[in-house]
Order: structure tokens, then sequence, then C-alpha cells
């Protein structure tokens, strides 16, 4: 194994994005790992990470290749999506156990190919399309990437006798969690709310059918919302970043209620290492934060990292404005981590050391580690292969409830326009129930 980029193109198309093509951003930035070290595992040796170069994915393949350079050799396997970046994985070229492998988990051959050259022995499934927003436009692409690509990442695992599968679901396959309600294990009933979610618990089952036809040793993985340095400005916390450090307001969807728990992406990265070397083949666990925050009141914690009065009513208002809410949002998500603290994994990071560390991170490297990101700052982007364009969404500077109806009861939609399957803006309009 070297650092080299297997399967990287030599020449880049001039009308899209170029991954390739290093400005040297990465060089000045801190090499970010987990913390968790293990005993290295007999029977494991060459993994391959899929969507190495997205989000979660790189801060375990940063952590893997550093903390185990003797023992694993460690295969990133992207794409290269809109969301991607090298800049994630350039600071391990150098590293003799790490390989950057561009390839698309829909597509068998790659997959094989990749699989047979490095012999690989174990597989961490993190690729997926992610961002709820785009899966109410772009449905088709959600369960093309989520199910069959996980469909094809099964097939090939199983032909290739692969000793561990490990699958990175989300906590969003168990659908809303009421205010009242108690934390959801491992067993509780899937009952996923939007096209992101269900591609994800469509995806679990397959996993699982797997597992009971043909023995494939599998883990899943469901976990709370992650954050934190080498995010694609998409999510909420980045973005808001990006906008605050550019001296321009956020937009909340809605009315801002909707809480979310956050897991720093450290502790992400320890809570994988600790279920590669201390999980049990066929179990399920939840990575699970004590950190639970609105948008609402994770707008007012960023102004304060900014140092931006917000004080009074016309302060906030100069800096939160709201626009349309998605066609269905889920109020809050909770499940119980029990399962995985029993291995001894636990939360390290708090909300606001997380916050802080992420702030400035952004703040120093945000407007170059993918590129222009402007586009992809305005409230509801659109995305068309790997560009991403602006909406042009109305904003106001009240909170936008659903009238008649709170965010956990059944909301009824009608679509105008285009369905957005081919990257066109939709608009929605509720029906009283």
């Amino acid at each position: 194994m070297n650092g080299h980029a297997n399967g990287a193109p030599n020449g880049a198309d001039r009308g899209r994005k170029n991954f390739f093509e290093d400005f040297g951003v990465w060089k000045d930035a801190p090499i970010l790992t987990g913390t968790t070290k293990f005993e290295p595992l007999p029977d494991v040796k060459n993994i391959m990470i899929t969507g190495g170069a997205g989000f979660i994915a790189c801060w375990l393949v940063r952590h893997l290749t550093l903390t185990y350079p003797h023992a694993y050799n460690i295969v990133s396997f992207d794409k290269l999506d809109y969301c991607s970046s090298l800049n994630n994985t350039r600071m391990l070229n150098d590293k003799r156990n790490f390989t950057f492998h561009q390839g698309d988990i829909t597509n068998p051959a790659e997959v094989a190919a990749c699989i047979e050259r490095h012999n690989i022995d174990t597989i961490f499934h993190f690729a997926a399309q992610s961002h709820v927003d785009l899966s109410f436009g772009n449905s088709y692409g959600f369960t093309h990437t989520n199910v069959y690509g996980t469909h094809v990442l099964l097939e090939t695992a199983k032909k290739f006798h692969i000793k561990r599968f490990i699958h990175i679901s989300t906590d969003e396959v168990y659908g809303e969690v009421k205010d009242d309600d108690d934390d959801l294990l491992e067993t509780s009933i899937l009952a996923p709310t939007n096209p992101y979610a269900a591609s994800k618990a469509a995806a679990e089952m397959l996993v699982h059918s797997y597992q009971k036809s043909f023995k494939l040793p599998v883990i899943i993985v469901r976990s709370n919302n992650v954050y934190g340095p080498h995010q694609y400005p998409e999510k909420i916390i980045p973005k808001f970043s990006c906008l605050l450090n550019r001296k321009q307001p956020v937009v909340l969807h809605g009315d801002g209620s909707p809480t979310r728990r956050y897991l720093y992406a450290g502790d992400a990265a320890d809570a994988f290492d600790t279920i590669l070397h201390k999980g049990q083949l066929g179990q399920v666990y939840n990575v699970g934060s004590y950190d639970e925050v609105s948008n609402l009141t994770l707008c007012s914690k960023l102004l304060a990292e900014f140092g931006i009065p917000h004080e009074t009513p016309e302060e906030f208002r100069k800096w939160v404005k709201y626009t349309h809410d998605r066609p269905f949002n889920d109020h809050r998500y909770a499940v119980d981590g029990t399962k995985l603290r029993q291995l001894g994994w636990d939360q390290k990071t708090s909300f606001a050391d997380g916050l802080k560390m992420t702030v400035e991170w952004y703040r120093r490297f945000g407007e170059q580690w993918w590129g222009d990101i402007s586009h992809v700052l305005s409230p509801f982007p659109i995305v068309q292969g790997v560009e991403v364009h602006s909406d042009k969404e109305p904003i106001s500077d009240h909170p936008q409830p659903i009238e008649g109806q709170s965010s956990l009861k059944k909301r009824k939609l009608e679509t105008n326009g285009t369905n957005g399957v081919n990257g066109h803006a939709t608009t929605y309009t509720a029906i009283p129930v």
C-alpha cells in the first residue's frame, strides 16, 4: 500500500469541480482524529471506508491511518461527489498504509476492483446521500445511492468473503420522538418520516437480510447528528458559521423549534473505532449524545461564538431570519446509547467545546476548503451533479410555522411545479387537515 490516488483521472473536466487540483489549504489545517487506541485485531488488515473523502468517514480514515500505522491499511473509496473533498485526507498521502481509490458504490465493477486489488477484509460503509432537504426533491437519487449502492456493496462483500461489514445508518430511521417519550433502544421499531431516512432504513433491511441469508458478518450503527470541522456547509452548523463569518444573517427553516442531539466528530470516530474492536457481529449500536439543542438556541450559541450582540429582539432579528419549513420536519430524535457505552465508549467533547473548535476551523478554512461555497449557503440549495446552485426562497423576519398545525402532527402537502428529480426547485403548499 502507498499514498497515491488510484483511479484518479489525469485530466480535469474544466467545466466541473476539479477535485484533484491542490491549492494547499490543507497544509495549514490541524490534523484531526479521535482519541481511542485498541489492541489491533489479528483478522483485520485491509479496511475499505466508503465515502472516505466525505465528512464523518474522513475522520475515521485519518484516525485509523494514524493510530494503527503498522496494523491496518486504509483504503478511502469515494466517487468525489459535490460534498466531498480530497483536502479531507491529503495529509495522509505520504503514509504507507493509506490509499485513495476513486469509485462509485453503485458500480459493481468498481467496487469489486477495489476489494480485489487491495485484498479488503473489512468494510466501513459510510457513503450515502445524506442531506434531508435534498431528499424531498431528488428522492430517486437517494434510493439509488443509499439502497442500491448498499446492495452492490453487500453482494460484492458476500462474493469476496468480507470478514466485517460495518454499516453506518442514522438515528433518523426511528422517526420522530415526542418530547415526553423515552430514548429509543436498538430494538425499537423503525418508522422513518422522510425519503432520506426511508432510504437508510431500506438499506438496513438489506444488510439484515444478507446477515440472515448468507451469514454475512455485519454490524449496524445508528448515530445522532455529527458536527465538526470538515463538514460540507450544507448542514446547519457549518452553513451558519460560514454565513456569520461573512457578516451575513442566517436563515432558519420554519420556526426554529426542532431539536437535534449533536455529537462531535472526534467522539464519533472513537465510537466507530470502539465498535470495530469491541463490537459484536450481528448487533446494532446506537451512538448517542447528551447534547440536545433546538435550531433557535443553536443560533444564539453561534452568535455568541462570533461575538455578535443578540440579547434584544431587534438585535436577534438582524441576524436570524426565517423561511418556509421542510415538507415535514421531525421535531426531535432521541436514542439510548447505553449498549455502546457498555463497550467503554463515551462522549468526551461537550457541545460548548466542540462548537468553539468547529467555529474556529470554519473561520480559518471554511471559505477555501471546497472552493467557492457561496451557492450552498442559501436556505435550500439545489444540487445538479457536482454543481450546487442557490435557491430564491422568500425570507422573513418572523418564524414560519405551518398554519394551524404543530410540528408533531401529520401534514399533507401539495407539490406545485416540478418534482425536483432533475435538480429543479420544488415549492410546497400546506393543506389544512
